[in-house]
C-alpha cells in the first residue's frame, strides 16, 4: 500500500493508541476466557518514552491506522544462546486496512530497530485459535516454538 508512513508514536497519539489497545483486547477476548473486564494491557506513557521500547504507528492520509512495539528484555530462559530478545506486541491494524501488508511494514521497522540494539532474537505471542495472525507471522518468518496450555479450576 502506498502513502503509508511508519513513525515513532508520540504523546499526541495517546487517544488513538488507547482506542487501538481496546481494539486488541476486544479482538483477543474470544480467544481468552481469563481476560478481566475493563482492562489495559499497556503502559503507553512508558512505551513512548522508555529507551528499551520502540512503539511505532502507521499513518495514512493523516490518520493513524496501525501500531506495534518491540521491547528489549532479558531472554526468557538463562540457558539460551542469547542474553536478550525483543518481545513484539500491540500489533494492531484498523479493520479496513487489514490484509494490505501494513503489519509487515511495522514488523520490518521493528526488526531493523531491534537489530540496531544488538538483539538477535524476536519473540511474540499469539493465541492458538488466531489462525489468521499465525499465518501472517509465519509468512513474516516466525515459527512456532512452544505451546502454552491452561486449565481452569472451578
Amino acid at each position: 500500500m502506498q502513502d503509508i508512513t511508519i513513525r515513532k508514536a508520540t504523546l499526541n497519539d495517546m487517544e488513538t493508541l488507547l482506542r487501538f489497545e481496546q481494539g486488541v483486547i476486544e479482538f483477543e477476548r474470544p480467544f481468552d476466557p481469563t481476560l478481566d473486564e475493563n482492562i489495559h494491557y499497556y503502559d503507553l506513557n512508558e512505551m513512548i518514552s522508555a529507551p528499551h521500547i520502540e512503539l511505532l504507528v502507521a499513518e495514512h492520509a493523516g490518520q493513524l491506522i496501525a501500531s506495534g512495539y518491540a521491547r528489549i528484555e532479558a531472554a526468557v530462559r538463562p540457558y539460551l544462546k542469547h542474553d536478550q530478545q525483543a518481545y513484539l506486541g500491540f500489533m494492531y491494524v484498523l479493520a479496513e486496512y487489514r490484509g494490505r501488508g501494513i503489519n509487515g511494514l511495522l514488523l520490518n521497522q521493528l526488526k531493523i530497530w531491534s537489530a540496531a540494539q544488538g538483539v538477535t532474537e524476536l519473540l511474540l505471542e499469539v493465541y492458538a485459535g488466531n489462525a489468521g495472525a499465525i499465518r501472517a507471522y509465519e509468512k513474516a518468518g516466525f515459527e512456532q516454538l512452544t505451546i502454552a496450555m491452561r486449565m481452569a479450576l472451578e
